[in-house]
Formats: C-alpha cells, structure tokens, sequence
C-alpha cells in the first residue's frame, strides 16, 4: 500500500512540473492541464504540497515498514533534493527550475525503490 502511495504522491509533482514547461502547447491543443486551468502559481503550489506528502511518506515507509539505515539515508537525502529542488520552482520566476524538477522526480523515484531492493537484499 505504501509503494502505492508513494507513486500516487509523487505522480502530480512529475506531471505538472513537465506540464509548467509545456503549458502553452496544452493551451493550444486544448488539453486541461492544471496550468491551463488554474495558472502557474496554483501549479507549484500544487506541486509544493504534493511533494511534501511524497517525502514524509517515503520517511514513513521507514518505520512502518522496518527499512534499514541504507533506505532511510536515501529517503533522507533524494527527500532534501526533492524539496529544495521544489522549493526552488515556487521561488523563481515562471517557469525556471520546472524541467530540472521533472528530470530529477525521474531519479529520485528510481533511487527510492532501489533502495528498497537493496535494502532487502541486504536484510535477507
């Protein structure tokens, strides 16, 4: 459930800090993207509180599920990046910071569920 959870949280931060960047393609063609709809500053409102929720998750599946110091300084550390990467976006002005959000939200999810392999692996 908490694997789930994770994805679910980190989807809208992935998606929408892409969708900042190609905002006007969506307006364009029609599609109703959360830029389109509500603006660029919602969105990395948006963006804030979701990424917030991914990362005390992530730190959460620590305890609940008994994940070892190899997950948890994992979670820490692509958690901080996350966030201040995160940060950054709300901070700059239109749409800076976007692409590099949406790039590393790639990274970070990949190096998360890595660390749960290798955690495991590691706890037999």
């Amino acid at each position: 459930m908490f694997l789930f959870l994770i994805v679910f949280y980190w989807t809208p931060p992935h998606f929408w800090a892409l969708s900042l960047v190609l905002a006007d393609d969506y307006r364009r063609a029609g599609v109703p993207m959360l830029p389109v709809v509500r603006g660029e500053e919602e969105t990395k409102r948006q963006i804030g509180l979701y990424a917030l929720m991914l990362v005390a998750l992530a730190l959460a599946f620590t305890v609940i599920a008994g994940m070892s110091l190899i997950y948890f300084s994992t979670a820490v550390i692509g958690g901080a990046i996350f966030l201040w990467l995160t940060w950054r976006l709300y901070r700059a002005p239109g749409t800076q910071g976007a692409l590099t959000l949406f790039h590393y939200s790639i990274s970070y999810l990949t190096l998360l569920f890595g660390a749960i392999a290798v955690d495991q692996l590691a706890l037999g």
